[in-house]
């Protein structure tokens, strides 16, 4: 945790690291560095792009000293957890819209772990899909109607006699 205080010094912001879980046997389930203070919310930056920044250079400067690949993940007071919740807010609403009036939602472009959010929160929605489009920065989540979901719309507004 040295090294994010080093971070935090370097930066001038006034915040303390502490560690709120060690990880797991997981090799996706990595150590969580949360950041509390006066500061803290500077490092969060627009969508989290400056707390992606610093977690990139702490995880560099980790794997530089011992020649490993020692990784830890970066939060400032929640914040990882509250994303998460409005992009999964976000994607239920994309997927009902979708259901409901058909065609495709294109979602804003947003990072490789926002669009991993969105996949996870719409993977068992019945009637959409999801599929990333694009290239780099302009990476984009398109939410769309699955066949199944086309066919019950045709089925609604018709009435047999």
């Amino acid at each position: 945790m040295s090294i994010v205080e080093r971070f935090l010094d370097w930066l001038n912001v006034d915040a303390d690291p502490t560690i709120r879980s060690a990880g797991g046997e997981d090799p996706d389930d990595l150590p969580v560095i949360d950041i509390h203070g006066e500061d803290a919310g500077l490092l969060i930056g627009h969508r989290g792009e400056t707390l992606r920044a610093l977690q990139f250079l702490v995880n560099i400067s980790l794997g530089r000293g011992e020649g490993q690949t020692t990784r830890v993940a970066l939060d400032v007071e929640g914040y990882r957890e509250r994303r998460a919740r409005q992009l999964s807010a976000l994607a239920n609403r994309a997927a009902q819209r979708v259901v409901s009036g058909g065609g495709a939602i294109a979602l804003d472009p947003m990072s490789p772990a926002d669009r991993r959010v969105i996949h996870a929160a719409l993977a068992d929605y019945d009637g959409v899909e999801t599929q990333s489009e694009g290239e780099g920065a302009g990476r984009r989540v398109v939410v769309s109607a699955t066949g199944a979901a086309r066919e019950s719309r045709r089925g609604r507004g018709r009435r047999r006699a």
